[in-house]
C-alpha cells in the first residue's frame, strides 16, 4: 500500500486535525468496503431472483473487506474510473463470484448508497462528541449555576448575570444543533439505475417475477437504509447540503463560545479562561504570554465549515438536467474536511469546558466596580413605587451615573452609592439607608441559577437515552 510522509503535502485533517475514529469513516479502504457491502446486497437478492447463484454470493461475501488497495490503483491508471477499477479488483480476487458483480447497476447506485450509509455513521459520531461537550459543559453549569458575575452588552457591563446562566447560552445553542442533527432524513438513493428509472433492472428482472421496486426494497433492507422515492443518476445533492448546513451550525454555535471565552480571558476581563499547560509556552517572543490558542482554533476551524455549505448547494443547483460531474471532485473534499474539522472542534472545546478556569478575584473586582450602575434600575423602580416621577428620577439618576463613570475611567473606586444616597431629590421619595440598601443588594441574578440547573437536568437525561 502506498504511504505518505511529511515529504508531501498531506491535509491537515490526516493528521493534526480530527479523531482516528472519523479518519477511518473516511477512509479510501472503509469506502470501499461500503462499496462491496452494497454489492453483496446487490447479488444476494438478484439471487433470491434467480439470477446469480448461492455460490457466487457466498464468493463475493467472503472477500467483503479484502480490499486491495494496491491492485485498484493499478487498474485505475488504464480504466481511469475508480470503482471500475474496484470492480475489477474485486472480481480478481473472486473466481466464483467475480463475473456477477455490479450486474445491471450504474456507479451511482453503489456510490451513493455507500455515502449515504458513511454519512449516516459519521452522523453518529458528531452526535457522540455534542453530547460529550453538554455533558462537560453541564458540569459547569451546575458548579456555577450561583457564580454571580456581570453580564455585559454591546460589551459594556450591564446587569449581573451567573458564569452557569452564561454557559447555560452556549448550551441551549448546542441542543438547538442536537435538535437539527436528529431532524436529518438520511437517505440513499436505492438502485434506479443510470437516470433514476430502473430500465436496466426492468429488463434484467424479466420474467423472474420480481418488479425493480421489490428488488430495490430488498436491497436497502439488507443495507439497513432508505431509499429516496425519486432519483437522477445520483440521490438529491440537496441531503449534502443539509447535512453540511446542520454542521456549520454546530461549528457557528462552538465558535460563538469559543470567541465569547477568548474575550473574556484578556486581561481586561479575566474572568474565564481555557486550561494552560504548565510547560506550555504562549509565545515565542514572548515568553509571559497565556494565548487562547485552543479556542483560537476552535474559531479557525469553525469559520472554514462555515463556507462549506455554499459548495453543496452550488452542488445541487448546478446539476444540469439528469446529472452532471462537477460535483464529484469537491465532495471528495468537502464531506470529509467538514466532519473532521467539526470533529476538532466538539473534541477540543469539550476539552476546554471540562478544565475551564474560572478568575474569581476578576469577578468580584468587576461586580465591585460595575455592579452599582446595574442596582440603579430596583432604585428607580423603588421611587416610582413611593410616588417619584419615572422620568424625573430617571434623569437624576443619569446624572449621577454619568459621574461615577468618569471616576471609574480615572481609576477611582465606583462612587454611585455615595451619589444617589445623598441627593436630595432622591432623599425626599427614600431614605439614604433605604438607597444604601438597594445599591448594596444590587439588581441580583434573577431566575438565572433555576433556568441553567433546570437545563442542566436535561442535558443530563439526554445522556442517559444516547
Amino acid at each position: 500500500m502506498t504511504t505518505y510522509d511529511h515529504e508531501t503535502y498531506i491535509s491537515p485533517f490526516t493528521w493534526r486535525y480530527g479523531s482516528e475514529a472519523m479518519r477511518r469513516i473516511w477512509s479510501q479502504m472503509h469506502q470501499r468496503r461500503l462499496w462491496r457491502r452494497v454489492w453483496v446486497a446487490l447479488a444476494s437478492v438478484q439471487c433470491e431472483a434467480g439470477l446469480v447463484s448461492p455460490a457466487q454470493v457466498d464468493d463475493l461475501r467472503a472477500h467483503v473487506d479484502d480490499v486491495d488497495w494496491e491492485r485498484a490503483q493499478d487498474l485505475e491508471q488504464t480504466l481511469r474510473h475508480d470503482l471500475m477499477a474496484e470492480v475489477r479488483a474485486y472480481a480478481e480476487q473472486c473466481p466464483v463470484g467475480g463475473g456477477i458483480i455490479h450486474l445491471g447497476a450504474t456507479s451511482m447506485d453503489v456510490e451513493d448508497n455507500a455515502e449515504a450509509l458513511r454519512l449516516i455513521e459519521a452522523l453518529a459520531l458528531v452526535r457522540h462528541g455534542l453530547i460529550v461537550l453538554l455533558q462537560s459543559l453541564a458540569d459547569q453549569m451546575e458548579a456555577e449555576a450561583d457564580t454571580l458575575a456581570m453580564a455585559y452588552t454591546h460589551i459594556q457591563p450591564a446587569e449581573p448575570t451567573t458564569i452557569g446562566y452564561r454557559l447555560a447560552q452556549y448550551a441551549y445553542d448546542l441542543l438547538c444543533d442536537l435538535d437539527a442533527l436528529d431532524a436529518l432524513r438520511i437517505r440513499g438513493k436505492g438502485v434506479k439505475g443510470a437516470v433514476g428509472t430502473s430500465a436496466s433492472y426492468a429488463h434484467l428482472l424479466a420474467g423472474t417475477g420480481m418488479a425493480p421496486g421489490e428488488m430495490e426494497r430488498r436491497i436497502m433492507d439488507r443495507l439497513g437504509l432508505e431509499a429516496v422515492p425519486v432519483s437522477t443518476q445520483t440521490y438529491p445533492r440537496k441531503m449534502d447540503y443539509a447535512v453540511l448546513t446542520v454542521l456549520a451550525g454546530i461549528a457557528g454555535s462552538a465558535h460563538k463560545l469559543a470567541l465569547d471565552l477568548r474575550l473574556l480571558q484578556s486581561p481586561v476581563f479575566g474572568e474565564l479562561s481555557e486550561p494552560f499547560g504548565r510547560q506550555q509556552v504562549g509565545s515565542s517572543a514572548m515568553p509571559f504570554k497565556r494565548n487562547p490558542v485552543s479556542s483560537e482554533s476552535v474559531c479557525s476551524l469553525a469559520r472554514y465549515v462555515s463556507t462549506l455549505p455554499q459548495v453543496a448547494w452550488s452542488n445541487a443547483a448546478l446539476s444540469m438536467l439528469e446529472r452532471t460531474l462537477d460535483d464529484s471532485a469537491n465532495r471528495r473534499a468537502v464531506l470529509p474536511d467538514a466532519f473532521l474539522a467539526v470533529d476538532e472542534i466538539l473534541g477540543r472545546l469539550a476539552r476546554i469546558v471540562s478544565g475551564l478556569c474560572v478568575g474569581r478575584e476578576a469577578i468580584a473586582r468587576n461586580l465591585a466596580v460595575y455592579g452599582p450602575f446595574s442596582a440603579t434600575e430596583p432604585l428607580l423602580m423603588e421611587l416610582v413605587k413611593q410616588g417619584a416621577d419615572r422620568q424625573a428620577m430617571h434623569e437624576i439618576i443619569r446624572e449621577h451615573s454619568m459621574a461615577a463613570w468618569g471616576a471609574v475611567q480615572a481609576g477611582n473606586e465606583n462612587p454611585l452609592a455615595d451619589l444617589l444616597a445623598t441627593d436630595p431629590e432622591i432623599n425626599r421619595r427614600v431614605g439614604a439607608a433605604r438607597v444604601r440598601e438597594i445599591m448594596a443588594r444590587g439588581a441580583g441574578a434573577g431566575d438565572a441559577p433555576a433556568r441553567c440547573l433546570a437545563l442542566c437536568a436535561h442535558i443530563r437525561s439526554l445522556g442517559r437515552r444516547s
